[in-house]
């Protein structure tokens, strides 16, 4: 019995030791989250929430790109004979109209094809003079109807290697008023005169004084610098939306705060094998000269319209190097939410993640719904 008595005194011990340990165990303490403020009614009168709406945007895509002349406003000119350069008159920079005078050779080839000419254009006068002859003795039965034939046969072979010899001067270069005036002179000079074919700018020189050409050795290069092209190579996964006429914008680093807006005018049918990549290219005016080509640029090209949740600028909240709203839970309780944004554009920036439509979110007022957010964070 005095053993039984001394079990449950013990076992009555046992229990109240771990009823004191149970009292004295420290309480759990969930910590509450620091993006949630919960706001008083004064703050709240100073807020403006709204639903975050979705509309059909235009995403703009930025790509890399290179101001280029514009192929269709360049010449480049080659020598037309062979011969020595004797007379430079264009300057790399220089503005020269069309027809202008860019250098001299001195070329006996073409003094030896004016010779054959002058030959080929005198033989067809012998022979004209000679048919006429022919058809009055004709007429008077004096020769047949074959050796009439035969004089009109021998007329036609010299109008044919006049033209040839006429074809291959202006080949080398002369005019039809330079063959005009050949023919009335019949003086013969070794001098060709390379001219320019367009008005433009002289962006090129390849030749120097007395140098020896051959035809169609390159000497100079004239482009219209009024128009000018703007290349850039679109990654193929992102090429899809692209369309010639589709609208384009140039941003170029050495003009600062001059946006150029224009449309795309070509865009290729095929992806480049080694880059991947699809060229597109966009026409710029320049008439006072400012865009030089070969300068660095980027190309804004808007792409299909895709439904996107707006955001109004004011309502982003910069934290942690990225952008946050303010999304209400209820009456008093707000959320900051991390999002990321597409490119700002008229106040707005499309919501590509952490929003969806419908969501109310703070609009005005963020900054200083932020700050009370932080002032209860540091207050624990």
């Amino acid at each position: 019995m005095k053993s039984v008595n001394i079990i449950a005194a013990l076992a009555a011990a046992l229990l109240l030791s771990a009823c004191q340990q149970k009292q004295e165990a420290p309480a759990v303490v969930v910590p509450q989250d620091p993006s949630i403020v919960n706001i008083s009614d004064a703050l709240l009168g100073r807020l403006k929430v709204a639903s975050a709406g979705e509309v059909a945007v235009a995403e703009t895509m930025r790509v890399p790109a290179r101001i280029e002349m514009d192929e269709q406003r360049v010449a480049r000119i080659g020598a037309a004979v062979t011969g020595r350069v004797t007379g430079l008159f264009a300057e790399i920079g220089r503005r020269v109209p069309k027809g202008a005078l860019l250098a001299q050779l001195n070329s006996t080839e073409l003094s030896s094809a004016q010779l054959v000419y002058l030959k080929a254009h005198s033989q067809e006068n012998l022979q004209a003079s000679a048919v006429r002859r022919a058809r009055l003795l004709y007429e008077s039965d004096v020769i047949s109807a074959a050796e009439l034939q035969k004089r009109e046969s021998e007329w036609m072979q010299a109008q044919a290697e006049k033209v040839a010899a006429q074809d291959r001067l202006k080949v080398l270069g002369m005019t039809l008023r330079d063959l005009d005036t050949l023919a009335v002179t019949r003086s013969v000079h070794s001098l060709s005169s390379v001219t320019a074919p367009i008005d433009g700018t002289v962006v090129e020189r390849k030749v120097t004084q007395g140098q020896v050409l051959q035809p169609a050795d390159p000497m100079f290069t004239i482009a219209d610098l009024a128009r000018l092209w703007l290349i850039a190579e679109i990654p193929e996964q992102q090429a899809g939306g692209v369309r010639t006429g589709g609208e384009a914008m140039a941003e170029i680093p050495a003009l600062p705060n001059q946006a150029i807006r224009g449309k795309l005018i070509f865009v290729s049918d095929t992806v480049k094998p080694d880059t991947r990549t699809v060229t597109a290219r966009m026409a710029i005016d320049n008439p006072e000269g400012l865009i030089k080509p070969g300068m660095l640029a980027s190309m804004l090209i808007k792409g299909r319209p895709r439904h996107r949740v707006m955001v109004p600028t004011a309502a982003v909240v910069r934290e942690n190097n990225r952008d946050h709203v303010f999304v209400r839970l209820d009456q008093h309780r707000f959320q900051l939410r991390a999002v990321k944004l597409g490119a700002e554009e008229g106040g707005y920036s499309p919501a590509l993640e952490g929003l969806k439509a419908g969501e109310a979110i703070v609009t005005e007022g963020a900054f200083h719904l932020n700050n009370e957010r932080r002032r209860k964070e540091l207050e624990g």
